[in-house]
């Protein structure tokens, strides 16, 4: 029973509902209740903290980081389990050129060094952005007067993400329905596979037509509604909207928190590097 439980996840509806659970950030953690713009920069930091070092230990502590703070964040096991897949076929790949250049670990230590710094801005933004409701994302970066049309765009990218999935399976059952199913599997399953391709291939651009009649549709009825006049700069629409935010001294601490760790791993990193000599003496 627990092993159908499981296998039932793994369905379109599933996915649909992973994906909305992540874009309206409902299952909270340390980050849902924070400022947005704290959020914001605290993004910053650790998206930007991995490229301004080569040296793997540094970036084994940021990695270490970023992965509790993703936990703590509570994301969802959709972009957990994408993100290990990721990481899974990372090591395959490190595995791979190890055999090929067993002699020369320098370049496997090279070879590290991009998995670290992606991994852990790609924790950094699961934990951040998945802590984020459109509402709370568009706010903040409203409130750091970024041009109201982008926080437009990612308000209503979010929200289109389930409309999107829900879409895509509506055209693929369409096509499903009304095609002939293939004559057998063939040899190893083969038409099965064909036929999905070709209904992969053949919902794609009804996919992007009706997805544009929406946007269409959609951007028409916030413009009359005056959704850009009113995030203006210096308007009673902007003051309104903003006047929940609440930059409190926890937000501060989480940012000084996140600047101590960055820095505490930066330190440790220059003791080991001067301790050990020249970085390709550590390989």
């Amino acid at each position: 029973m627990s092993t159908r439980r499981g296998l039932d996840r793994l369905s379109v509806d599933w996915v649909t509902l992973e994906l909305m659970r992540v874009a309206y950030a409902t299952r909270g953690g340390f980050l849902a209740v924070r400022d947005p713009r704290a959020v914001v920069w605290w993004y910053v930091i650790g998206a930007l903290a991995p490229w301004f070092t080569y040296d793997v230990g540094v970036l084994a502590v940021l990695f270490a980081a970023a992965l509790a703070a993703a936990l703590a964040a509570r994301i969802g096991p959709l972009l957990l389990g994408l993100f290990l897949l990721g990481i899974v076929g990372d090591l395959v790949y490190l595995l791979v050129m190890l055999l090929i250049l067993r002699e020369d670990p320098a370049a496997i230590g090279a070879l590290v060094l991009p998995v670290l710094k992606l991994g852990t801005v790609s924790l950094v933004s699961m934990a951040a952005f998945a802590s984020l409701d459109p509402e709370k994302i568009s706010d903040a970066l409203l409130a750091m007067r970024a041009p109201e049309i982008l926080g437009f765009a990612v308000s209503y990218g979010y929200r289109m993400i389930p409309v999107l999935v829900d879409e895509f399976r509506t055209i693929v059952d369409g096509h499903r329905l009304r095609g002939a199913p293939p004559r057998g599997p063939g040899f190893l399953g083969w038409r099965p596979v064909v036929r999905l391709g070709t209904i992969l291939v053949r919902s794609f651009y009804p996919l992007v037509l009706n997805t544009a009649k929406r946007t269409r549709t959609t951007v028409e009825a916030l413009e009359t509604r005056g959704f850009t006049a009113a995030g203006s700069v210096g308007g009673a629409g902007r003051a309104l909207r903003l006047a929940r935010l609440r930059f409190t001294a926890a937000d501060a601490a989480l940012l000084a928190a996140t600047l101590a760790v960055v820095a505490l791993a930066y330190w440790a990193g220059g003791i080991a590097l001067s301790g050990q000599g020249s970085p390709a003496a550590r390989w």
